[in-house]
């Protein structure tokens, strides 16, 4: 059984059909990324999972059928999305923005191992500690943006374009940095326009084209299929 499978899923912005019965299935430690360009359908792939636009079709979530709950009731399950543009609460401190991802958890204790969890992965954003988000550069942000997602302890962590706008040093940081998640158990799902990056440290790929999955492969094979390469990786 996959932790995640997505079944002939279709997703609805009003009357606009952005997703055309898509299939897709994660399986416990592996990283999938889901390849396309603009438009394509990435983005509403994760929020179809999490329950934010109105779906049609079967959404499992480690045996559960989670397409008709409501998002803070997936997240709940352990579903933990960390969204395009980093999103932190830019007013509150570095630590007050861990904490929101910890909303549920009621004992201290447990929310101060969960955050030096957070720390060994991220020592920047505990000497940001008690800065406001809102004044961190772009890569300190989408830090503390994957920050506060692992503080619910997810079961799958689901990242959306997490390079957008990053220099090249940060991005290479950030993705060691979910080589490291990923080897210690974390499932992955992750939307990413640098197509080559994300094939290279990911197990599967699947690539969507206006709302449809039009190839699905290892990630080895599709770095190496001419017509991804055209598209993608040129």
């Amino acid at each position: 059984m996959s932790l995640l499978e997505l079944k002939q899923v279709s997703a609805y912005y009003g009357q606009i059909r952005a997703l055309a019965d898509i299939s897709v299935r994660v399986e416990q430690g592996e990283i999938v990324t889901l390849i396309g360009s603009n438009g394509a359908g990435k983005s509403t792939t994760l929020k179809s999972i999490c329950g934010q636009v109105k779906t049609t079709g079967n959404i499992l979530f480690d045996g559960k059928d989670i397409s008709k709950l409501p998002p803070h009731e997936i997240a709940t399950l352990g579903v933990a999305h960390v969204p395009e543009g980093r999103r932190i609460f830019p007013r509150l401190t570095v630590k007050e923005n861990l904490e929101m991802g910890a909303f549920m958890v009621k004992d201290k204790k447990e929310i101060e191992r969960r955050m030096e969890r957070v720390f060994s992965y991220f020592p920047r954003v505990k000497e940001r500690l008690h800065q406001k988000g809102g004044t961190m550069s772009g890569g300190e942000q989408q830090m503390l943006a994957i920050g506060r997602g692992l503080m619910m302890q997810p079961k799958i962590l689901l990242l959306d374009e997490p390079s957008m706008g990053l220099a090249p040093v940060i991005v290479e940081q950030i993705f060691e940095i979910i080589q490291e998640l990923n080897k210690e158990g974390m499932t992955i799902l992750l939307v990413e326009q640098n197509a080559f990056q994300a094939l290279q440290i990911a197990h599967r790929g699947y690539i969507i084209q206006t709302g449809n999955i039009v190839m699905e492969d290892n990630a080895d094979a599709l770095l190496g299929n001419e017509a991804v390469k055209e598209a993608y990786l040129a």
